[in-house]
């Protein structure tokens, strides 16, 4: 997944079909944060070379 920002915007390009199809769940999941009021937290650190994954909580 390629992954840019220009300032404010984050742009996500799929790379291959699994990542197209995970794009599009994260998708319909911020789409449905943003019609009930919720949004999207980061939990923990995350710390490239010890921590790989970055985890996020909808609250």
């Amino acid at each position: 997944m390629r992954m840019e920002l220009e300032g404010t915007l984050l742009k996500m390009t799929p790379e291959n079909d699994r990542e197209k199809k995970e794009l599009n769940q994260l998708w319909t999941i911020i789409i449905g944060c943003v019609s009930e009021g919720k949004r999207l937290v980061p939990v923990g650190e995350y710390l490239p070379g010890i921590k790989e994954v970055a985890v996020f909580n909808i609250e």
